[in-house]
């Protein structure tokens, strides 16, 4: 009744207003129009917080901080009243300690760095995460992601990649050339070179081996050349074992480098940026790492003496090796997810979204990719990606090397249970490396702990 009497007035005033002006009626005869006496809506600009965990700690990643601060700074500017309060905290102690706490508490911070999967999946199945299907869809970024998957569970998207990476072998070129070594095609000419290099007085590798990750890096490029880049995802099905002769062949492989010295002496007491400086200082030609390591190379940062001095190159073919010998370990599984909670608060699910707008942007994720290495999760067109890279050799190295790549796969904590990344990162590596177990036995080892994962999914 409200609505029809509503419109009836609304009816007759326009009724009325038409008439008048048919009457021919002077323009100063006009009744003077009363202002309006609505109160106009008041913007809430009470003061709220945000918190967001991030995971850029350290003098490496200065520049991906940085980044983050000037999207902290537009997002907070774009909505009044609110800070966002940074929590910066190692990747690894974030990972596996406090997010797993904080979740379980049912307390995580509101955006938060994310590991896609298994985490998001985990999470999101708990209705830990907040649900930004219709998010993206809202801000026009639906489709501007190479991919979401690790993200997406059930047909909605969890979590958002900040960035994508590789892993490979970074090289000095200048001491290749005193020494007269070239990049190796086939794996003859790897050999070759690892022990050409150690019968010049020099450790081939770096090694900071204190967190399992870091070795992980590259025994899992070995498994996967020799028993086939597709082996890993075959573990949690059980259509592959993780002591066939193929895999175990991988393990041996590193543990026969272990005893040439191939690797920094004393690497189990090492940290990760311990690794990164035994490199930048010349001790070691070769480091293995994720693409994101480019951005040490830049003018202000720890390797700065190195520019236009370090070269790139993928692991060579294995003789006999299973399955595409050009694959490479890539993924998209590092990113920002946002607390479920969010969504029951207004200001906040404003602010995320905000967050989101500015962070997920074509501006930034050039920055992420000529100022920090971090390669474009999103799509960006190839005009734009060779202009932004003509100018740095390191990054042109790094997309030739993905060019002449066929194939990828994703790295094995994405692929396998928990307590099977446990297993082998906190316990069967480091083991293999300090030579208190065989690949054999660590093949046999981590196949019980991943029928017994196997058998609790059932």
């Amino acid at each position: 009744m409200k609505k029809s009497l509503v419109l009836l007035l609304s009816l007759m005033m326009v009724s009325t207003t038409l008439l008048t002006a048919c009457g021919g009626k002077d323009e100063s005869e006009k009744a003077p129009t009363t202002p309006s006496t609505e109160t106009p809506t008041k913007v809430d600009d009470s003061p709220f917080e945000l918190t967001l965990r991030h995971t850029q700690v350290g003098a490496d990643k200065a520049k991906r901080l940085a980044i983050l601060q000037d999207v902290v700074k537009a997002t907070q500017e774009e909505n009044k009243g609110l800070t966002i309060k940074l929590d910066g905290v190692e990747s690894d102690v974030n990972r596996k300690e406090k997010l797993r706490g904080e979740m379980a508490a049912g307390n995580p911070p509101d955006i938060f760095d994310l590991f896609g999967s298994p985490d998001s999946k985990v999470y999101a199945k708990e209705g830990k995460l907040l649900d930004l299907t219709p998010i993206l869809s809202e801000l026009g970024l639906s489709d501007k992601f190479s991919s979401l998957a690790p993200f997406t569970y059930e047909g909605k998207i969890y979590g958002l990649p900040v960035g994508g990476s590789a892993e490979g072998i970074f090289y000095n070129k200048e001491y290749f050339t005193q020494k007269g070594l070239k990049v190796p095609t086939n794996w003859a000419e790897f050999e070759d070179l690892l022990a050409k290099i150690k019968a010049d007085g020099k450790t081939p590798f770096a090694a900071a081996s204190k967190a399992g990750w870091v070795p992980l890096m590259l025994a899992n490029h070995l498994w996967s050349r020799y028993a086939g880049s597709d082996v890993t995802e075959k573990f949690a099905t059980g259509k592959a074992k993780w002591s066939d002769p193929n895999v175990v062949k991988g393990f041996a492989k590193y543990a026969e480098w272990e005893k040439k010295g191939y690797f920094k002496k004393g690497e189990l007491g090492f940290e990760y940026a311990e690794y990164t400086t035994q490199f930048t200082s010349g001790e070691v030609p070769l480091l293995y790492d994720g693409t994101w390591k480019s951005s040490v190379f830049k003018k202000g940062q720890s390797g700065e003496k190195l520019i236009g001095k370090v070269g790139f190159f993928n692991l060579p073919a294995v003789d006999g090796g299973e399955g595409d010998q050009t694959a490479l370990m890539r993924d998209v599984n590092n990113g920002y997810g946002f607390s479920a909670s969010v969504a029951s608060d207004p200001k906040k699910l404003a602010a995320v979204k905000s967050f989101i707008k500015h962070y997920f942007s074509e501006d930034m994720v050039l920055r992420g990719l000529t100022e920090d290495g971090v390669l474009p999760a999103m799509k960006i067109d190839d005009a734009k990606l060779t202009e932004a890279t003509k100018s740095d050799a390191l990054l042109q190295d790094i997309v030739s090397v993905l060019n002449s790549s066929k194939s990828s796969f994703p790295a094995f904590d994405s692929l396998v249970q928990g307590p099977v990344t446990t297993e082998i990162s906190n316990i069967q590596i480091q083991k293999l490396i300090g030579g208190q177990t065989t690949p054999e036995k660590m093949g046999e080892e981590l196949q019980k702990v991943q029928e017994e994962a196997n058998a609790d999914n059932e």
